[in-house]
């Protein structure tokens, strides 16, 4: 069954050329599009939809606040954010919210494919070239105070996995992990896997923003 697909951007021209790359692909197809977050709201309550292409500033209900009422229901689909903005506090609200991903909209269809294939099969996706930059720059504005009992949380974690943490909030692959701690790579999957568990997370990108905020993690990328 093809990876049901929709797009939401209030330029129509996009949404075009992303509809003519993503339908030329034998396990994708585009089901349904949005010009603006209320739109795409309205079209999910009657549409399946595996994974949304969500666009940030629109009118209306940008696409940071769409995302986060999409993720607050239950099952929702996943959401890639698309912005055009390399650093952009309007993606960093997107992962806050709730999204699975984070893209340029310049990036290579293929990269962009190859994004929404790992986006829908359970993977997170923040474009490495931005991971370190974005989370730097936004890290600064996390809340302090309020994060004593996510403190408590990482406790719970042997310190092999307290350090694929480390690894994953840098933004490195399982494959660099396992180079980097010389485990294989299945190995750095179960730890990944036991990381989000015990920490009640849904995935990478909700790792990442935890390591941060946790300080488990700095600004400048170092553990």
């Amino acid at each position: 069954m093809p990876i049901r697909v929709m797009l939401v951007d209030d330029q129509v021209l996009l949404r075009t050329g992303f509809r003519m790359v993503l339908d030329a692909q034998p396990d994708m197809e585009v089901v349904a599009e949005a010009g603006d977050g209320v739109e795409a709201l309205q079209v999910l309550r009657s549409t399946e939809v595996d994974v949304v292409l969500m666009d940030v500033r629109m009118p209306k209900l940008d696409g940071v606040e769409a995302t986060r009422r999409i993720c607050a229901d239950p099952n929702p689909p996943k959401v890639l954010i698309l912005t055009t903005f390399d650093l952009d506090e309007y993606a960093f609200s997107g992962l806050k919210a709730g999204a699975s991903g984070f893209m340029l909209k310049d990036v290579p269809p293929g990269e962009l494919l190859a994004a929404i294939r790992a986006v829908h099969s359970g993977d997170a996706v923040v474009a490495p070239s931005t991971t370190r930059r974005l989370l730097d720059r936004f890290a600064p504005m996390l809340p302090g105070g309020s994060t004593e009992p996510r403190h408590k949380e990482l406790d719970r974690l042997t310190d092999r996995e307290r350090e694929v943490m480390v690894l994953v909030a840098q933004g490195l692959s399982n494959g660099e992990i396992a180079a980097r701690l010389v485990l294989s790579e299945a190995t750095v999957k179960t730890h990944v896997g036991r990381i989000l568990t015990k920490l009640g997370l849904r995935d990478r990108v909700q790792v990442v923003v935890l390591a941060y905020e946790t300080g488990l993690v700095r600004a400048g990328g170092h553990g």
